[in-house]
């Protein structure tokens, strides 16, 4: 295999690989300011965002010491506000997991 072979080859492998990774936001909303108004955001890459947002959630919670229903609808507007559309539907799955467990 020639040089330009196998730079085509890692090429298409990167690509391919940022295919399957969904990149979580850093930059925390503005108008935030209730217990997670001092809260730090970092970028994650995914394969599963289901399991790692139902993770995160549970840090968050654990952390910052959700302590009502007001904490819980601010954590997720910030999940909802930092991530693309296209992982909403993992927030919401994540967060009702959560909450069916947590009445379980």
């Amino acid at each position: 295999m020639d040089v330009a072979e196998e730079l085509n080859k890692k090429q298409k492998k990167r690509i391919s690989q940022k295919r399957n990774r969904i990149s979580f936001s850093a930059s925390l909303p503005d108008d935030v300011c209730g217990v997670f108004a001092g809260s730090v955001c970092a970028v994650k890459y995914s394969t599963n965002p289901f399991l790692d947002m139902r993770e995160s959630i549970l840090e968050m919670i654990q952390y910052v010491g959700v302590c009502d229903w007001k904490d819980v609808e601010e954590l997720v507007y910030c999940f909802i506000a930092l991530n693309s559309s296209e992982i909403h539907e993992s927030i919401r799955d994540a967060f009702l997991s959560l909450a069916s467990a947590r009445m379980s």
